[in-house]
């Protein structure tokens, strides 16, 4: 197995100080959002393998987790993956950071992602374009399980509660989002309030969050989360929007699963994340960057939903999964206790094994928190010691 070095992300939206305290490192004063585990080609992890060419004169080469795995797909993914998956790692693990709210999105299934970049390829939108919405075929489901207390939104309120919500701001231009809310069928009605808001007047939306965002102040309690994204989004119709969901408060070890179509925003806190590996993204606001409101519109669930906070299913091994419905990704958790028994984790996919607490051993390495390694398909693996590890794979 191989140690990873992986690349932290500086996303303006992430905490300065979170993925170092965990890390043990000084704090650069620039935020450190994301740490990215996989071998995705925007930031892909690195590894040092002992150079076999000159068995007189060894050396070591670091390559990147993606060419090692293009070398030889089968050895290291393991024959079952490829057949599922292609020859490619179809998850990215990552340590998430959020010291602001992240933009609010939601993310295509598989027919949509396929039919949507088939046809911005037909048009000829470059892939780098600002306007560009997708980046590839695939799907993008996605599990955040919490490391520190994590604050986001999940899904659509009933509109009756929206209705309550934002009709106590007490905001003039705001009643006819309370009206339709509370006049119209469910999905009739979100859809037709969330148009409304991402095709309102520009001019007079920056006026009706500013409103919004002083009263939300004002009454605190269950308006204190918008009144907060509003000081980061000052004028973002995103504010509003964000009222239309579910506001969910996760504690360390609790998880929220985020399937196509379910709008979502993280807010706040340090969690681990996995995804399927894609980046494709519809944003609905809270960003700077492109809003396509029509294609939006066609993959966003109108459906109230619970948020779903998932709980680790303990094993008799200790594994504890969180279970969700995609093969992509499986993760889990093991919190080894001191002086407990050596637990095999041989398997017949990749693993990626990430410390968050303690200093546990994976095959004779050890681990501090915030280090991983990658273990090929089929190696014998034993993890040791006492700490917390989190553990990716796939499901064949």
């Amino acid at each position: 197995m191989d140690r990873l070095s992986n690349t932290v992300r500086p996303y303006a939206w992430g905490s300065t100080t979170a993925i170092p305290e965990l890390l043990g490192t000084a704090p650069t004063g620039e935020p450190q959002a994301e740490m990215w585990m996989g071998a995705h080609p925007g930031a892909p992890s690195r590894l040092t393998r002992a150079a076999a060419a000159d068995a007189a004169n060894p050396g070591t080469d670091e390559q990147s987790l993606t060419d090692v795995i293009a070398a030889d797909p089968e050895r290291e993914l393991g024959a079952a993956a490829v057949r599922t998956f292609g020859p490619r790692l179809p998850f990215l693990l990552k340590l998430l950071a959020a010291g602001a709210p992240l933009s609010l999105q939601v993310h295509p299934d598989l027919a949509q992602a396929q039919e949507g970049y088939a046809d911005e390829e037909r048009r000829g939108i470059p892939i780098d374009a600002p306007h560009r919405t997708y980046k590839d075929a695939n799907h993008k489901p996605e599990l955040i399980c919490a490391l520190t207390p994590f604050d986001g939104l999940c899904g659509f309120r009933r509109p009756a509660e929206a209705a309550d919500l934002i009709a106590a701001l007490g905001v003039d231009s705001l009643k006819p989002y309370v009206d339709l809310l509370r006049a119209h069928p469910e999905d009739g009605a979100l859809r037709e309030v969330l148009t409304a808001i991402l095709t309102a007047d520009p001019d007079e939306m920056t006026h009706t969050v500013a409103e919004a965002a002083e009263a939300a102040e004002r009454l605190g309690g269950a308006h204190a989360p918008y009144a907060q994204i509003a000081h980061h989004y000052p004028g973002d119709p995103g504010v509003i929007a964000a009222m239309l969901l579910n506001y969910v408060q996760l504690q360390p070890g609790e998880a929220m699963f985020l399937g196509a179509g379910v709008p979502h925003a993280y807010l706040g806190g340090l969690g681990v994340e996995i995804m399927a590996n894609s980046d494709n993204v519809l944003r609905c606001g809270l960003t700077p960057k492109h809003v396509d409101v029509p294609e939006l519109l066609r993959i966003v669930r109108f459906e109230a939903t619970e948020p779903g906070i998932l709980r680790p299913e303990a094993a008799p091994t200790g594994e504890e999964v969180y279970e969700t419905p995609v093969d992509e990704f499986r993760l889990s958790r093991y919190v080894l206790p001191s002086g407990g028994a050596p637990v095999d984790l041989t398997a017949a996919t990749a693993q990626i094994l990430l410390c968050t607490a303690g200093a546990p051993r994976a095959g004779g390495i050890g681990l501090a928190p915030g280090e991983s390694v990658f273990v090929p398909a089929d190696e014998t693996v034993e993890v040791a010691g006492t700490g917390t590890l989190f553990r990716a794979t796939v499901v064949v």
